[in-house]
């Protein structure tokens, strides 16, 4: 089994190494958002500047260029210079030629198989194909870039010649003229070298306005996250970010003091029902604890209690029992229905409202049985939890029968989605009308009946979540009537399953 030496280096772990691409990727993903945002203009204005650049300087070289052909095509070649110049081209020694052109342009013959004669002054250019095809008659003129025997680029014209002059293969020649390309050249690269100075001043002007742009705008950020940090840090949702403007930002801003606002009343109301909670059930459990001490006592002791007393004692213990219950039914049935709007999260299924008010009668009548309970049902359905549905109707119901007198009616109809639960009881005082849907709020005057003070609560609930309402008001003769408003329809959807 083979071992590696001391010293080796670590095998390279398994999988390809990231490419420069995506090393750049990582590196700036890891910079701050100001810097981002610096990196970002800095290359948005150097690929413009760039841009802008390029297309200068291409359009002042193609100015230049068009400059030197217009005037080597305006340039003219005498014929008894190419005639001198065909005859002694090929002599060592210059010939006494009268007729000259200027200085800068050279003027070469070009036969017809590539060779070109150029006078001995003048540093030879070698023929394209497009000189030995213009001497070979295929073409009219030739006009190109090209560079000479000793490295210098020169601009050539090349036309045929039309006078009395044939090479060895008897072809007619041509004729090319050229200068050189510094005229272009030299102003091209004065004006390379500016717009590189400009792109590097614009790029550094850029990345420092642009750093300083994110500075002022990330401002109200900086707030913002100041302001998330403390609430993390110390839970305080009383914290609220200055607004101003209506940009992006400010929404954002008022976003996050909506957001605050509604959390800290959530833990308010959070807090109030821990509170009302601990209050409501403090009752029964007392009242609960001290009969169940008297009863336990009354054992330890050997001192029986009177067999009426303990019976009332054993019946109390069972009335506060189901009170106990009840709360805490009420209390599991708030904290299970969501504090959404009207059409909340979930498909809610269509249920036949006349079939529930029916059921929770039927309740009713059990739990009030000297009480005289009419109902004029309509079909009506309605979109909302059956079981939550039918707690709230069942509420409504206690509540009649709870405040309605011994031999008395409670009178329930269902028109056109409007419950009217209508009891002849002691009523409900006008000043306590705005608090009944209150949670454990319970009327003075009611103190001493049973309940938790969470009916008529879930109810409210109930019908908000059915996008729906429900109000609690005196009746014309006395007592209560309550009325719940459901939106629905007195036919069922086609696709209501039949029971």
């Amino acid at each position: 089994m083979s071992q590696e030496p001391a010293g080796s280096a670590p095998a390279p772990a398994t999988g390809r190494r990231p490419g420069l691409k995506e090393r750049i990727v990582r590196r700036y993903r890891l910079l701050p958002l100001r810097s981002r945002l610096a990196v970002l203009t800095a290359v948005a204005v150097a690929v413009a500047v760039a841009a802008s650049a390029a297309a200068c300087w291409v359009v002042t070289r193609d100015r230049l260029t068009e400059q030197v052909d217009e005037t080597l095509k305006r340039q003219g070649v005498a014929a008894e210079y190419v005639q001198d110049l065909a005859g002694r081209c090929n002599s060592p020694v210059p010939g006494n030629v009268q007729l000259r052109l200027p200085t800068p342009y050279t003027v070469q013959i070009v036969m017809s198989d590539g060779s070109v004669c150029t006078w001995w002054e003048k540093t030879r250019i070698p023929a394209e194909t497009s000189d030995v095809d213009v001497a070979q008659g295929r073409s009219g003129e030739a006009l190109h870039t090209t560079r000479a025997a000793d490295g210098t680029e020169m601009r050539v014209i090349t036309r045929p010649y039309r006078g009395p002059l044939i090479d060895a293969s008897g072809h007619q020649v041509a004729v090319s003229i050229a200068t050189p390309m510094d005229p272009v050249t030299q102003p091209l690269n004065q004006l390379a070298l500016i717009l590189l100075i400009v792109t590097g001043v614009g790029v550094l002007g850029a990345a420092t306005a642009g750093l300083w742009v994110a500075r002022a705008g990330l401002r109200p950020v900086d707030r913002l996250t100041e302001a998330v940090e403390h609430v993390a840090r110390t839970e305080d949702l009383t914290i609220r970010i200055p607004v101003d403007g209506e940009d992006e930002i400010a929404r954002l801003s008022r976003s996050f003091n909506s957001m605050t606002a509604a959390l800290a009343s959530s833990r308010d109301l959070q807090q109030q029902l821990i509170a009302d909670a601990g209050h409501e059930l403090r009752t029964p459990l007392t009242s609960l604890r001290t009969n169940i001490d008297l009863l336990v006592r009354s054992e330890q002791s050997g001192r029986q209690l009177p067999a009426e007393d303990k019976q009332a004692l054993l019946s109390s213990v069972k009335a506060q029992m189901g009170e106990l219950a009840a709360l805490i039914g009420d209390l599991q049935e708030l904290s299970r229905t969501p504090e959404t709007g009207p059409g909340g999260a979930g498909s809610v299924p269509v249920v036949a409202l006349h079939d529930i008010v029916d059921s929770a009668l039927r309740r009713a009548r059990l739990r009030g049985p000297t009480l005289d309970i009419t109902a004029e049902l309509d079909p009506w359905y309605v979109r909302a939890e059956p079981a939550a549905l039918e707690r709230a109707v069942v509420n409504l119901l206690d509540n009649a029968v709870k405040f309605s007198p011994e031999g008395g009616a409670v009178e329930v109809a269902l028109r056109k989605g409007e419950l009217r639960v209508r009891d002849h009881g002691p009523g409900i005082p006008e000043e306590e009308l705005p608090h009944v849907f209150e949670r454990f709020w319970r009327s003075p005057s009611a103190r001493s009946l049973p309940g938790s003070g969470l009916g008529l609560s879930i109810v409210a609930r109930t019908a908000y979540q059915a996008g729906g309402t429900v109000e609690l008001r005196a009746a014309a003769s006395g007592g209560a009537e309550a009325v719940l408003n459901l939106p629905g329809a007195a036919t069922p959807p086609p696709d209501l399953p039949e029971e």
